[in-house]
């Protein structure tokens, strides 16, 4: 029993410091507040900001109800234990290591403290170098994406997507909502290597494909960027699935080309041209926010120098069937012997290793304080 009761002492000085850090009290005075805000009669007279406080409170309330109600089980499994009753024995070492794997994903949600880390994300994933194979690759991260949105709660809508020649897709993009998206899915931007026996290649060879997964924070109503309509050339044409379903007879389907940048969005899943219109719109600005954001980050980096780049023809992660099985990523090392699992969506082990490698990197970045 001293033995649990250490660790689960360990674990409540971790938790109450990441409490502290991630200032829960402050938020659970910031959630009274805005429920006060919401009683009065006059709340709802105008019903956006009302539904921005509601969904502010909604998400406070999530994360507050999280971290105490962890703390609570944390004091209860404590107390249980300093008893010292042997019959409680099994079931207090089942809950500290629940407690445990709790704490740990917790610790590293807490790492997430960039402003946009708890967003919803827009997912595209674009075929490279390699032909109908490519395009089969790309379609494969894209069912890897979804199904670790499956796996972790989070919802998916496809935005676009292009059908490849043969198989495959050209690309695909996907918003994926739920918390923290953004903030775990930042490890998957860059390119994506498959090494494997081609089952397009009659002599059944080994063939290398890549593909490149780009990201950015879905902040609907939220980014202060004006886009100017001159700036913009807007087509429409007609959305379809795969195999002529869902064909529309309407040019419903909005394409916006951002001239000053190159940018194109598309946007094929709405049921009005207005509507995709508008969704396109939400796109644009995320990714010019991003780019902005991006050329800050880049302009820092070189002073401090960065070195974790997920450019375009810079592999951050290798896929390997054949010869052997493997999945590795070259920024962290970190790497699984089972490939299957992993594009069934086993990512989390990936995400986390690429938030310590962040982490680590900031601390050794920080200044040494003199004695």
């Amino acid at each position: 029993m001293e033995h649990l009761v250490s660790l689960l002492k360990s674990m409540k000085t971790r938790i109450d410091g990441l409490m502290a850090r991630l200032d829960i009290e402050g938020k659970a005075q910031k959630y009274t507040e805005l429920g006060e805000l919401s009683a009065a009669v006059d709340f709802w007279n105008a019903p956006d900001n009302a539904q921005k406080v509601m969904q502010e409170m909604s998400r406070l309330k999530e994360e507050i109800d999280r971290w105490q109600g962890t703390a609570t089980r944390i004091n209860d499994a404590i107390e249980l234990a300093q008893i010292g009753d042997e019959s409680l024995l099994s079931d207090l070492t089942t809950e500290t290591d629940t407690l445990g794997a709790m704490v740990e994903r917790m610790s590293l949600q807490a790492l997430l403290s960039g402003p946009y880390d708890a967003e919803n994300a827009i997912l595209a994933v674009h075929a490279g170098a390699g032909g109908t194979d490519s395009q089969d690759w790309a379609q494969m991260l894209e069912r890897m994406y979804i199904r670790w949105a499956e796996q972790n709660g989070h919802k998916v809508e496809i935005i676009e997507r292009s059908e490849g020649e043969e198989a495959g897709i050209k690309s695909v993009m996907m918003s994926i909502k739920g918390e923290y998206a953004f903030g775990y899915l930042q490890s998957e931007q860059g390119v994506h290597r498959l090494v494997r026996l081609s089952p397009f290649d009659a002599a059944n060879r080994r063939h290398t494909s890549f593909a490149k997964v780009e990201l950015w924070p879905d902040i609907q109503g939220q980014i202060d960027i004006e886009v100017n309509e001159k700036d913009l050339r807007i087509e429409t044409y007609r959305a379809g699935g795969a195999g002529g379903q869902h064909v529309q007879k309407n040019d419903t389907a909005v394409r916006l080309t951002h001239l000053p940048t190159g940018l194109v969005v598309q946007c094929q899943n709405q049921r009005s041209q207005m509507q995709n219109r508008e969704r396109a719109m939400q796109i644009l600005k995320a990714r010019l926010f991003e780019m902005e954001r991006k050329k800050q980050e880049a302009q820092l980096a070189v002073l401090k120098g960065e070195n974790i780049d997920a450019g375009w023809g810079n592999q951050i992660r290798s896929y390997v069937l054949h010869p052997y099985q493997l999945v590795k990523d070259h920024r962290t090392e970190h790497e699984m012997g089972n490939t299957g699992a992993v594009l069934d969506g086993r990512l989390n082990e990936f995400m986390d290793a690429y938030l310590r490698a962040k982490v680590e990197q900031r601390s050794a970045e920080l200044p040494v304080k003199e004695a």
